[in-house]
């Protein structure tokens, strides 16, 4: 894994950024438009995805960003769910569908190699460093 310093950095985001853009793209199509619930949940769950990688890396400590990459596999899956539904109700056609799954799945995919790294590595965060620091300054100077 390269240098990483800021979520924008990660692949994953950077395919989860593309998959939302697609489904936008899609789902403000005539007749997708017009079903306003599913087109808002699907709309909805694939910011998910790119939002909670965000949020998890930006709390800085290891097993908070984990958390959010367990919700972000979450709503990634809500995702595939919702192609499903677009589908059988023909807003997709079935290469648009297959297109959209497997960028979908291969994220997901993606998703659960990075928190098998996380937790595998002996990475711990940045706010972790700090507080280190800050325990060993403080303690030197007394």
């Amino acid at each position: 894994m390269g240098t990483v310093n800021r979520f924008e950095d990660l692949k994953i985001w950077q395919s989860a950024r593309e998959l939302s853009r697609e489904i936008y793209r899609l789902s403000g199509r005539e007749p997708f438009v017009r079903d306003f619930s599913l087109k808002n949940q699907i709309r909805a769950a694939s910011g998910s995805v790119m939002d909670n990688i965000a949020e998890g890396f930006e709390r800085s400590g290891n097993r908070e960003f984990i958390q959010f990459l367990s919700i972000s596999k979450g709503s990634c899956g809500e995702v595939q769910s919702q192609l499903y539904r677009a589908l059988d109700q023909k807003y997709l056609s079935e290469e648009e569908f297959q297109l959209l799954y497997e960028r979908a799945r291969k994220i997901n995919v993606g998703i659960a190699n990075l928190i098998t790294y996380l937790r595998d590595s002996g990475i711990k965060g940045q706010k972790f460093k700090e507080s280190i620091v800050e325990y060993i300054t403080k303690n030197m100077n007394e």
